[in-house]
C-alpha cells in the first residue's frame, strides 16, 4: 500500500476530475441537485439544493474523524455531483464507494464510469484493497443496473436493513470487485469509454 485510505487526492481522467469536496462546490452542487430534482428520489439520499453547504460539512466533518474520503465530481469545468470512499477499513484493505449521486444531465454519461474507473484504480493500484463493495436500494433499479455494468457482483441483499425518510423499511443490495477481478473490470471500463484499442 502506497498510501492511506483516508487521505483525499485530486483524481483526473480525460474529461472528469474528482477534486476533494469542498464549500467552494456549494453552488455548483446546488444547481445539480436541483438538475432534474434528483434530491426528490425516495430510493437515495440526495440533499435538496438548500442542504447543500450542510451536507458538504457533514461529509467535511466525517472525513476529519477518519470515516469517509470524499469528493466533488468534476465535469466541464463545473461539480455536477458528489462520490465518496465510505466504511474504510485498512486493517482489512476494504472499503465501499458510496453516497454517491449525479445531477440528471450527467447520468447515463461518461461521467460515472470513468468516475469508478479513477476510484476503483486508487483503490486497488494505489492502496492495494483486496475488495471493493458497493451498496444500493433493493429497489433503485438505475443504480443497480449502473453498479452491474461496472462488472460487480451481487453478494447478497440486507433485509429491512435501514429506515428511509419516509419511515419505510430498506432493503440493501451489497455488491463487491475482487482485486482478483479488478483486471477485468478495468478492461470493461475502458472499452466503455472507447480507451481500448484492438
Amino acid at each position: 500500500m502506497t498510501g492511506s485510505m483516508l487521505e483525499a487526492v485530486l483524481l483526473e481522467g480525460p474529461t472528469v476530475r474528482l477534486e476533494p469536496l469542498d464549500l467552494r462546490h456549494a453552488e455548483d452542487l446546488a444547481l445539480a441537485a436541483a438538475d432534474g430534482e434528483v434530491w426528490r428520489k425516495w430510493t437515495t439520499r440526495i440533499p435538496a439544493p438548500d442542504e447543500v453547504p450542510a451536507e458538504i460539512e457533514a461529509r467535511l466533518a466525517a472525513h476529519a474523524a477518519g470515516r469517509i474520503v470524499p469528493w466533488a465530481v468534476v465535469t466541464g469545468g463545473r461539480a455536477v455531483g458528489m462520490t465518496t470512499y465510505w466504511a474504510i477499513d485498512e486493517a482489512n484493505r476494504r472499503l465501499e464507494i458510496g453516497a454517491t449521486w449525479l445531477g440528471a444531465s450527467a447520468q447515463g454519461t461518461r461521467t460515472n464510469p470513468e468516475a469508478k474507473l479513477l476510484l476503483l484504480g486508487r483503490a486497488f493500484d494505489v492502496l492495494d484493497c483486496i475488495a471493493v463493495e458497493f451498496r444500493t436500494h433493493f429497489h433503485n433499479r438505475q443504480s443497480r443496473a449502473a453498479i452491474e455494468r461496472l462488472g460487480a457482483k451481487l453478494d447478497g441483499v440486507l433485509r429491512n436493513h435501514q429506515i428511509g425518510r419516509e419511515g419505510t423499511l430498506r432493503d440493501t443490495v451489497v455488491y463487491s470487485i475482487l482485486a482478483s477481478e479488478w483486471p477485468a473490470v478495468r478492461l470493461g471500463l475502458l472499452d466503455r469509454l472507447g480507451a481500448v484499442h484492438q
